[in-house]
């Protein structure tokens, strides 16, 4: 075995004395690859949640609108070890009087809904859950709603939130934040939909992906948490990546840093914080037009 672990991302010719062609090379492996490689060889018990994460006013706003939280629980006893995590990105509408309450409303109002609701069942085993979890994810996003509407009238913000019980993530989304799966092979995918003009006119087919990147109204949202009386948030249950990382991130970031560098940063770091802060990074050195904000999440197994 150790051998094998000491093989891995070598590049090197195949002999051929097993009859094949002598110009054939493997390809090394990222450190993603590696670490799904040997994680196939090693069961972790208990089930466990990993997170990093990190922040930046960035380099052109004088304040930061941008709040996020995590909560992860690991409870190991033997019989039924099922992680549990919370963790939410919210980014105050620039441009709008108190963005930044917003967020901050925004993300309290919906981990002590959902904290209230799951603490009978962590601190008692007997307990179970009788509502469904998206219903759950519904009425904690209603709630930060209407504390929105209270505390920051007239402003707005970005919600995205996912709840990891055990190997399933339930995600409530409003305005342009994002969670992506992040894969060993490079692939990168966007789990949420964009609720912007720009996105929307792409949806249509009346600009292009080029076109939208650079589009002047890039950041007008047509849904944000804190706007009008009825609010529809895009609720969904789905795997957590695995392997792989689940990545929150506000627009500071994925709107300068493309999909190739935030998998080269994750998979080149020595630690999931070492990533987070190596993204922030990178969106300040493109210029980090924006406040900046990331969540990353591993799930071991």
């Amino acid at each position: 075995m150790k051998s094998f672990f000491k093989n891995l991302g070598r590049q090197k010719k195949i002999p051929t004395e097993i009859g094949l062609d002598q110009n054939i090379t493997t390809t090394p492996l990222s450190g993603l690859q590696i670490q799904a490689e040997i994680s196939k060889y090693i069961h972790y018990e208990p089930s466990q949640l990993v997170v990093g994460c990190g922040q930046s006013v960035g380099k052109q706003r004088d304040h930061n609108e941008d709040s996020l939280f995590t909560f992860t629980i690991t409870l190991g006893n033997g019989i039924n070890s099922q992680p549990f995590g919370l963790y939410i990105i919210a980014d105050g509408m620039g441009g709008h009087q108190y963005g930044e309450v917003a967020s901050n409303v925004a993300i309290r109002t919906v981990a002590s809904y959902l904290i209230r609701k799951f603490h009978p069942i962590i601190a008692d085993a007997s307990v179970t859950l009788d509502e469904p979890l998206q219903e759950i994810m519904q009425n904690a996003v209603k709630e930060a709603q209407h504390a929105v509407m209270k505390a920051a009238p007239g402003s707005g913000t970005t919600l995205t939130a996912v709840l990891i019980l055990g190997q399933q993530m339930t995600i409530a989304h409003i305005g342009d934040s994002r969670a992506y799966s992040v894969q060993p092979d490079g692939r990168v995918s966007i789990l949420t939909r964009d609720h912007s003009l720009v996105r929307r006119l792409e949806e249509l087919g009346q600009i292009t992906s080029d076109e939208a990147a650079i589009h002047p109204q890039r950041n007008v949202l047509y849904r944000a948490l804190g706007q009008g009386e009825f609010l529809e948030a895009d609720i969904f249950t789905a795997p957590v990546p695995q392997p792989g990382y689940l990545f929150l991130c506000s627009d500071g970031l994925w709107g300068v840093v493309s999909d190739a560098e935030i998998f080269r940063h994750i998979s080149e770091a020595k630690n999931i914080q070492s990533a987070c802060q190596n993204l922030v990074a990178a969106a300040n050195a493109a210029g980090g037009p924006d406040n900046i904000s990331v969540v990353l999440v591993q799930l071991l197994s």
